[in-house]
C-alpha cells in the first residue's frame, strides 16, 4: 500500500474541507494543565461509570517526556473510583517483569493511587475482535475485565515502530499482555520471540495488527471508553525510550478529547501536520507508514475520520 504524504482526511475546521454525513466532536484546548484536562473530560464523560481504568503510558525509568504526575494525580482525584492501569512489556526493559515494573512506577512517581498491572502473574484474557485484519482475538491483561469503563489518557508523541503513539497505540499495545498479547500485536509467535527487534513486523502490517488490538478493547467497553491526547513534549520517540528519548523539536500544542478514537488521533495528527515546526515528527510518521494507523481504523469502522474541532478556553 502506498504511504500517503498527508493525513487521509483533514479537519473541517483546520482545512476548510466540506464533508458529508456525520462528524465526531473533538474538544481542544491549547492550555495544558489540570483544570483544562478536567474541563475537556467533563465534555465527554457521559458514559463513564462504575470502576474506571485510566490507561496511561507510565514510561521507563526517569523518562523526560512522560505526562506531569501532578496533572495526572489531579485528574485521578477528580474521577471517582478510578486508578491507573498498565501491562508489562515485550521488550526487556524496566517494565518487563511485574517486580521491575513496580519499581519503575515508584521511580517515576506513580505512587499517588493504585496502579493495576493487569497482566500481573502472567494472567491474560482473550478479547475477541470483530471484523479484524488478522487477529480474531488478542490476549489482554486479565484484569481489564474488572473495569466498567476506561479513560485512555495518552501522551501523544512519536514512536519508533508506529510513527506516532496516540490513543490507538496506547490501548493496542498497552492493554495487551506483556509476553503473549504484545507478541501477537507485533506479529510474533509468543513462544518464540526473536531477540532482534528488526525481525519484528513493521510498517503497514504492524499498524493493522495494532488496529485489531485497539478494536478488541474498544469493542469490549463499547460506549464506556473515551480518549484524551496530550500533545506536550512531542518527541519523535515514545516514553518507552526512557532517558534515551530524543529532545522534542516542536512546540507543545495542547489537549484533545473525544469519545471517538479515530477522530482523536486524526485531529492530533492534523494539528502536527499543520504546525510549522513539525518536520521531524512528520518524517518519523511517514518513514514508519504511521498514517496507516488512521486509514486502518477508518477502513474497519473504528471511529469517524470526519470531525469538528471545538476549541475550549
Amino acid at each position: 500500500m502506498t504511504n500517503p504524504q498527508a493525513p487521509i482526511i483533514g479537519s473541517k475546521n483546520v482545512t476548510g474541507e466540506n464533508y458529508s454525513g456525520s462528524a465526531a466532536k473533538v474538544y481542544f484546548t491549547k492550555i495544558i494543565d489540570s483544570a483544562h484536562l478536567i474541563k475537556l473530560y467533563k465534555l465527554i464523560n457521559e458514559n463513564i461509570f462504575g470502576k474506571v481504568a485510566v490507561k496511561l503510558h507510565t514510561g521507563e525509568k526517569n523518562g523526560p517526556n512522560i505526562l506531569p504526575r501532578e496533572m495526572v494525580k489531579d485528574f485521578i482525584n477528580f474521577v471517582p473510583n478510578s486508578n491507573l492501569v498498565e501491562c508489562n512489556t515485550l521488550y526487556k526493559g524496566d517494565r518487563f517483569t511485574t517486580e521491575d515494573h513496580r519499581e519503575t512506577l515508584k521511580v517515576n512517581g506513580w505512587t499517588f493511587c493504585p496502579v493495576d498491572i493487569m497482566d500481573e502473574d502472567e494472567k491474560t484474557v482473550d478479547l475477541p475482535v470483530r471484523n479484524p485484519f488478522k487477529l480474531s482475538h488478542v490476549a489482554m491483561g486479565a484484569n481489564i475485565v474488572n473495569y466498567d469503563s476506561m479513560i485512555v489518557l495518552t501522551h501523544f508523541k512519536g514512536h519508533a515502530m508506529g510513527g506516532f503513539g496516540g490513543s490507538m497505540k496506547n490501548i493496542a499495545i498497552g492493554c495487551a499482555s506483556g509476553h503473549v498479547g504484545k507478541a501477537q500485536v507485533h506479529g510474533l509467535d509468543p513462544a518464540n520471540v526473536p531477540e532482534n527487534y528488526l525481525e519484528w513486523v513493521f510498517k503497514e502490517p504492524f499498524m493493522e495488527l495494532m488496529c485489531d488490538s485497539a478494536a478488541a478493547t474498544c469493542q469490549y467497553f463499547g460506549k464506556h471508553i473515551v480518549f484524551i491526547n496530550v500533545m506536550r513534549r512531542i518527541s519523535v520517540d515514545c516514553d518507552c525510550a526512557g532517558v534515551t528519548a530524543a529532545e522534542p523539536t516542536m512546540a507543545d500544542i495542547g489537549i484533545a478529547a473525544s469519545t471517538d478514537i479515530l477522530a482523536a488521533d486524526q485531529a492530533c495528527t492534523d494539528m502536527i501536520y499543520n504546525a510549522h515546526d513539525s518536520h521531524d515528527m512528520k518524517e518519523r510518521i511517514e518513514t514508519r507508514a504511521g498514517l496507516r494507523q488512521l486509514s486502518a481504523m477508518a477502513e474497519k469502522g473504528l471511529g469517524n475520520p470526519q470531525y469538528e474541532l471545538i476549541e475550549i478556553d
